[in-house]
């Protein structure tokens, strides 16, 4: 579980990557009002399976989906579900695929139908941070140039950082060190290396940031039913800078 990967399993993750954004480009190409779902978990599946890969959520313990959903209040790690998504939701799609035994991991909150100028708002400030933190993801700096990235935009804007849930190294394991929270300062925390492949994300809510555990042990929720947002890029980090492995379009 090093940090720093070899050329030979950047590659992999490289592959891995297309793959879970392979996917993920299915299952927004059907994001409907009236579609389950559950029928998006199964197109992501399809889409992972054709390409010789498997999907990395199930290798959580008591995890069994290839995708975690979740709905407009909702922040994170949804259980697929009959659901139907309706005009006017957010959805959050949740995705990594496995391959040859290197994983990758990416999220995205995007709108069903018609949604208002606010939520409108609110979704391109977490496209926003995920990418200025992303640009901070170089060799010399430090975890917290990624963290203070995300925390200003997001705060700068007006909305909540989920203080509770982090981004992560990823590899030969989905979570590997070091976490990458969405909070810190600039200059502190882990040297960022040449080599490193990190899951970076916007995590965060219109309004406190506060959050619950629903009752199914997994989907968690602003506490007060504001929206939650969730945008997420596996990266390497290159002598030229990073490289997302996961493009999402």
């Amino acid at each position: 579980m090093s940090q720093i990967k070899t050329r030979e399993e950047i590659e992999l993750m490289k592959v891995s990557g297309k793959v879970a954004a392979k996917a993920l480009k299915k299952i927004l190409e059907n994001i409907k009002p009236g579609v389950k779902a559950i029928e998006l978990d199964t197109l992501a599946k399809e889409v992972m399976e054709a390409e010789g890969a498997t999907a990395s959520f199930p290798t959580v313990e008591d995890y069994k989906w290839a995708t975690c959903i979740t709905f407009n209040e909702q922040v994170v790690h949804g259980i697929p579900t009959q659901r139907e998504l309706k005009d006017g939701d957010i959805v959050s799609i949740d995705t990594g695929a496995l391959y040859k035994g290197y994983h990758s991991d990416m999220a995205i909150t995007f709108p069903v139908g018609k949604i208002s100028q606010e939520t409108e708002k609110f979704l391109k400030v977490g496209e926003k941070a995920l990418d200025l933190a992303i640009s901070k993801a170089k060799a010399g700096n430090t975890i917290g140039d990624v963290s203070q990235a995300l925390q200003e935009t997001i705060e700068g804007a007006g909305y909540s950082i989920v203080k509770n849930l982090t981004g992560h190294g990823i590899g030969t394991e989905l979570h590997e060190e070091p976490m990458v929270p969405g909070f810190g300062k600039a200059g502190i925390g882990p040297k960022i290396k040449e080599g490193m492949t990190l899951a970076i994300e916007a995590i965060y809510a219109q309004k406190s940031g506060k959050v619950y555990l629903e009752d199914d042990g997994w989907t968690i929720t602003t506490q007060d039913g504001s929206l939650g947002g969730l945008f997420e890029k596996t990266i390497v980090v290159t002598k030229g800078g990073p490289i997302v492995l996961t493009p999402y379009l």
